[in-house]
């Protein structure tokens, strides 16, 4: 049974939902966050008004998307928008249950005395609740040329799907990944443990950092591990207190349970929900379908509908394998599975520490969990018989450009000859650079030709989340 609601009550939420229109003013519990380090590469596609295409911002469940529109209106009003101009709905709202983007942006008109003339801002929060949101999207780009409209949402593999489906050419999609180190290092306040300096590396991409205390900062980075990928995890010490109530009810069973996984041909949602317990345990390890499918007992052909939409649902990330000569599989029997986010792991399970003996996987999952910012740079993991290397990726010959080997300890910078495998790699494809993550150790060596740099996997880490970031330009989005 549904409720019909009268326009004077949907008004007076439209007004609730937008009062800067009185104030000028977003509302001081958005005001008083932090701004996202993706907020600047945002906010220029939201203030672009020359090619005409809706934002389509989507990404994992609670990394802050909703405040991020906020803090866009805050910036549009702040340089010089008219606050009237401005419009954000929540569409999850009961009022506008059944309701068409078009009556919303109708009332809006109606309450503000608008016409298709005017250069307004249309925000729709989750618009994963509104059915057949593309096709409203897709008629009101085509329908107002003045406008511009932003849509959010959290049903991020059916948002994907939805999008790329029906939006060629009237969208643009942007994706909010989970905090990178950085990221959570400024939310936390703890900026002050890295020292930054110049450096003309392009391992490094012109600039390099050092720790200030690294003690500090790999305490800091454990932290980050456990629950650092979320912004409210992030800062609240009584939600930390118990991360597995609020990973598993608000985000994981509502991705698996509720963000619409039947549109990739999945029905067994508890079947899902196993499989994605198995791949969080096993962050980092190879695997292949045959093996999964063996140990779960699901045809292999189900095995990869469902990695399609965990990795769609931005919840995991599939590392493909090379051999040795750096050649790809034409049978992609065996790859490796990572967690975007290593938070996920440690709420369904216990919290590591330093010592765990999962804390290597959980190193290499943090480290992807940076890469993975940078959509355009394929990551691979090379395997052979003998030996294995972590990270390798390749140039435009598809050729290895540079290695990368993930440790937690300090024991090959002292004994570099015990890298048997990076050894053979680096010398059979004469490559100039390579990079070995330790403790807490820094230091730059040359072996067989190659320059070893020897660095604190948490130094590490900073740094591919912070050059990634402060390295995008917008138009990768476009």
């Amino acid at each position: 049974m549904s409720i019909k609601f009268s326009e004077e009550q949907i008004k007076d939420r439209i007004k609730f939902e937008n009062p800067w229109w009185e104030t000028s003013k977003i509302d001081f519990y958005y005001g008083n966050m932090k701004r996202r380090e993706y907020f600047r590469l945002l906010f220029p596609l939201i203030n672009e008004k020359e090619i005409k295409r809706a934002l389509v911002l989507m990404g994992p469940r609670r990394v802050g998307k909703t405040v991020l529109l906020f803090h866009s209106i805050d910036e549009l009003i702040n340089i010089g928008v008219n606050p009237k101009n401005i419009c954000y709905f929540s569409i999850e709202t009961p009022l506008y249950n059944g309701m068409a983007l078009n009556e919303l942006l109708n009332l809006f008109m109606k309450i503000n005395s608008h016409t298709a003339s005017s250069e307004l801002y249309l925000f729709f929060d989750e618009i994963q609740y509104l059915k057949n949101w593309e096709l409203h999207l897709k008629s009101l780009v085509d329908s107002y040329h003045n406008f511009k409209f932003i849509v959010s949402g959290s049903a991020a593999a059916a948002l994907k799907l939805k999008s790329q489906e029906s939006g060629a050419g009237r969208f643009t999609e942007f994706n909010l990944p989970p905090l990178t180190f950085h990221e959570f290092l400024s939310l936390t306040e703890n900026e002050n443990l890295i020292d930054e300096k110049f450096n003309d590396s392009v391992l490094f991409a012109s600039t390099e950092f050092a720790s200030t205390d690294i003690k500090r900062l790999n305490e800091k980075f454990i932290e980050y591990i456990n629950y650092g990928g979320y912004p409210e995890l992030s800062l609240s010490k009584v939600i930390q207190s118990d991360p597995g109530r609020y990973i598993r009810n608000d985000i994981i069973d509502k991705v698996l349970m509720r963000d619409l996984p039947s549109l990739y041909g999945i029905g067994d949602v508890q079947e899902l929900n196993s499989l994605f317990t198995y791949l969080a345990y096993n962050s980092g390890g190879e695997m292949s379908l045959d093996g999964i499918s063996q140990n779960a007992g699901v045809a292999k052909n189900t095995i990869k509908r469902y990695l399609t939409y965990l990795e769609a649902a931005f919840l995991i990330k599939i590392i493909h394998r090379i051999d040795q000569n750096a050649k790809k599989f034409k049978r992609a029997n065996f790859f490796k599975v990572y967690l975007t986010n290593p938070s996920l792991r440690s709420a369904l399970f216990s919290p590591i520490t330093a010592a765990d003996g999962y804390i290597g996987s959980m190193i290499e999952t943090a480290i992807f969990a940076q890469w993975q910012h940078n959509q355009n740079q394929p990551l691979y993991y090379s395997r052979w018989t003998s030996g294995e290397v972590d990270i390798v990726t390749l140039n435009e010959n598809q050729k290895p450009q540079w290695c990368i080997e993930i440790k937690w300890t300090n024991r090959f910078a002292k004994n570099p000859s015990e890298l048997k495998s990076l050894n053979f790699f680096c010398k059979k494809h004469q490559l100039k650079d390579a990079i070995i993550t330790t403790i807490d150790i820094t230091d730059k060596m040359k072996i067989n030709n190659s320059d070893y740099v020897f660095i604190p996997a948490s130094l590490y880490a900073y740094t591919v989340g912070r050059n990634i970031i402060q390295g995008k330009e917008t138009d990768e989005y476009t």
